[in-house]
C-alpha cells in the first residue's frame, strides 16, 4: 500500500489513458472511440478541471450498460453546405463526436476560412477546455458551446424556477506567449461540483445558489430532494442578468440552430453543441492575428498585479502549467475518484494503475 496521502497520490497519465480505454472497451465501446474518450477524460484531469475528467468514468459507464449512451452506430448529417453541417449525433460518446466535427469543421476552415458544425442529440461532451488545444497548435481560433436540454439546475436571473444547464463556452486562440484557453459556464458554479460537495457534506465558498423561495445560500442541499433551489447565473446576485444574457446566446446557438433543445420530448442526459473554427490567415492574416493577441497578452501579463497575487496570467495559463507539470510528476487524481471506480474495476477484473513512488 502506498504510503503516500490521497491527495498527494499521483499516476502516470498515459496508464489513466490505458485504464480508462480498456475499461470502454470492456462494455463494447469501438477501439478509436473509447481511446478518444479516455484521452479527453485524461486532459480534463491534467488541466484541473477535475469535475469533467475521471470522475466522468463511472457515470459514463453506466450510461453505457444502461443503454442510454450509443457505442457502433454512426451520425447522420441532417444539413451540409459548404462551411456549414449540422449533425444528429444518435447519442454517440461525445467526445468521439466533438473531435470528429473539430475535424470537419478544421478543414472546412482552411477551405473557406472558418467552419461550423452543431450536434443535436450528442452524448455528453465532458470538458470543453480539453479540446482547444488542438485548434490553436494548428494556428486557429476555435469557439465550443453546449448546453444540456435534459438539465435545469439554473435559475433566470430575477427567478426561483431552475430552467438551464449550466451551459459552458469555450474559446481557444493562439498568441507569440501561448494558447489563450477561456473556459466558464454561463452559471457562477457548476452541477459537477456542487455534487461532489453535496456528497461529502461540504458548502461552497460563496452564496452561489438560491432555495426555491429565492434565499441566498452555499448549502449544495438546497439543490436536491426535497428542496428545488438553483444555481445563479454567471455574475450572482449583483449581476446576474449577464450570465442569464449568456445562457440565452447558449441557447441560441446550440439548441435553436441544431434544432434540438429544452421543449422536446424523450430527452436524456446529453449534450447540444455549437462548434466553430476561425482561419485568421483568411481574414486579416497570420501576422496581422499575431500582433495584435500579442501585444494584448503583453499588456495583461505585464500588468502591476494587485495585493496578493503573484502575477497576472492568460485564461489557460495555468491550466497548462499544470499539465506539463502532471505530465512530468503524475496526474494527481481528486481523491473520491479511484472509489468510484473500484466498482467497475472489480467488475471487469482489473486494477487502478499503481500510484507513482
Amino acid at each position: 500500500m502506498s504510503s503516500q496521502s490521497p491527495a498527494t497520490t499521483r499516476h502516470d497519465a498515459a496508464a489513466l489513458r490505458t485504464m480508462a480505454r480498456a475499461m470502454f472497451e470492456r462494455v463494447g465501446m469501438p477501439a478509436e472511440r473509447a481511446a478518444d474518450v479516455a484521452d479527453i477524460l485524461v486532459e480534463g484531469d491534467l488541466m484541473g478541471h477535475d469535475t469533467h475528467g475521471l470522475q466522468l468514468l463511472p457515470t459514463y459507464l453506466a450510461e453505457i450498460e444502461s443503454g442510454s449512451m450509443a457505442l457502433k452506430e454512426d451520425y447522420d448529417v441532417l444539413a451540409n453546405r459548404a462551411a456549414v453541417a449540422t449533425w444528429d449525433g444518435k447519442r454517440l460518446p461525445g467526445p468521439w463526436l466533438t473531435l470528429r466535427a473539430m475535424e470537419c469543421a478544421m478543414a472546412r476552415a482552411r477551405d473557406y476560412g472558418t467552419g461550423t458544425v452543431t450536434i443535436r442529440r450528442a452524448h455528453h461532451i465532458a470538458c470543453l477546455a480539453a479540446y482547444l488545444e488542438r485548434a490553436t497548435r494548428a494556428g486557429f481560433v476555435m469557439l465550443l458551446y453546449s448546453s444540456a436540454p435534459a438539465a435545469k439546475s439554473v435559475a433566470p436571473f430575477g427567478g426561483t424556477r431552475p430552467v438551464f444547464s449550466p451551459s459552458p463556452m469555450a474559446v481557444g486562440f493562439p498568441t507569440p506567449q501561448g494558447p489563450v484557453l477561456i473556459d466558464v459556464s454561463t452559471s457562477i458554479t457548476t452541477v459537477g461540483l456542487t455534487t461532489r460537495l453535496y456528497k461529502e457534506g461540504k458548502r461552497l465558498p460563496h452564496q452561489w445558489l438560491i432555495d426555491e423561495h429565492g434565499n441566498a445560500s452555499d448549502d449544495p442541499a438546497v439543490l436536491f430532494p426535497p428542496h428545488a433551489g438553483s444555481i445563479l447565473p454567471l455574475g450572482g446576485l449583483d449581476a446576474g442578468h449577464k450570465g442569464y444574457a449568456l445562457s440565452l446566446m447558449v441557447e441560441a446557438l446550440t439548441a435553436g440552430l441544431a434544432g434540438h433543445g429544452r421543449d422536446d420530448p424523450g430527452k436524456n442526459w446529453g449534450n447540444t453543441v455549437f462548434l466553430q473554427i476561425l482561419d485568421p490567415s483568411a481574414f486579416a492574416g497570420e501576422e496581422a492575428f499575431a500582433g495584435q493577441m500579442g501585444w494584448i497578452a503583453w499588456a495583461c501579463t505585464d500588468n502591476p498585479p494587485r495585493p496578493g497575487m503573484d502575477r497576472v496570467r492568460l485564461p489557460g495559463q495555468g491550466a497548462l502549467e499544470r499539465k506539463a507539470r502532471q505530465l512530468r510528476d503524475g496526474v494527481a487524481l481528486n481523491p473520491a475518484i479511484l472509489p468510484q471506480l473500484q466498482p467497475w474495476l472489480e467488475k471487469f477484473g482489473m486494477q487502478a494503475p499503481a500510484p507513482l513512488a
